[in-house]
């Protein structure tokens, strides 16, 4: 007669769910540290060969080395003050124009701290790779297309959600101080996009619209900072 299988008992069942629970944490863990571990040697190596002599741009981009590590630790309003005051004092504004001799160029981190120069969307950038590093995740940050009604201009800002439905925080470089979204009466909101997408705006965060990969300057973004040794995966 055939052998009667037996079923597992209760220890192989507890061996068996705790390697699953082991190997989900194992993968939940590798998700959320995709930005884990910017290797700041690796990177300066990196933009020296990519840019050439780095010369005073080197001490800038070990500042927010430097930044990033003792920022690691604190309250995110911590982080966001931090990192908002970081670009906003180490980068001066330029157009395009006079930085790169384009109409529109997205640049790194890094190609900011080199030029010391930035546009709005190069602050907002800075700022949400930053805070992203930092742990914070994607769904509560937003790099914002809004129009700045007192310059009647096109602008960029970086807006921080405590939760999906929460008034946003701006962290602008027009005005060095984070103020709530409402305070911003100069700011008038277009759409918005990060890692999970693109929104327009609206009550309780506002629509989800679109993806984020249709945006061909936020792909390029990401292609050169990986270029450049940073793990940042969709962003």
């Amino acid at each position: 007669m055939p052998r009667r299988r037996r079923s597992p008992g209760w220890s192989t069942l507890r061996l068996r769910f705790g390697g699953w629970l082991l190997l989900t944490g194992l993968l939940l863990a590798g998700l959320g540290n995709v930005f884990a571990d910017w290797n700041f040697t690796r990177i300066l190596q990196t933009a020296e060969t990519r840019y050439g002599p780095l010369g005073p741009a080197q001490k800038r981009i070990e500042a927010w080395g430097q930044l990033l590590q003792s920022e690691r630790n604190q309250s995110e309003r911590e982080q966001l003050t931090a990192v908002n005051r970081f670009f906003n004092q180490q980068l001066t504004f330029q157009d395009d124009s006079r930085i790169w001799g384009q109409t529109d160029y997205w640049a790194t981190p890094v190609e900011s701290l080199i030029k010391g120069k930035a546009d709005c969307e190069d602050y907002a950038l800075a700022k949400y790779f930053s805070l992203r590093e930092l742990g914070i995740p994607s769904e509560k940050l937003r790099i914002t297309y809004v129009k700045a009604l007192t310059q009647n201009q096109a602008h960029m800002v970086l807006t921080y959600y405590s939760t999906p439905t929460a008034a946003p925080l701006v962290l602008d470089n027009l005005i060095g101080e984070i103020r709530p979204a409402s305070q911003r009466k100069d700011l008038l909101p277009v759409y918005a996009f990060n890692a999970e997408g693109l929104y327009l705006p609206g009550a309780n965060g506002g629509k989800r619209s679109s993806d984020s990969k249709k945006l061909s300057r936020w792909q390029d973004v990401l292609k050169k900072m990986q270029t450049e040794g940073f793990a940042v995966g969709d962003g």
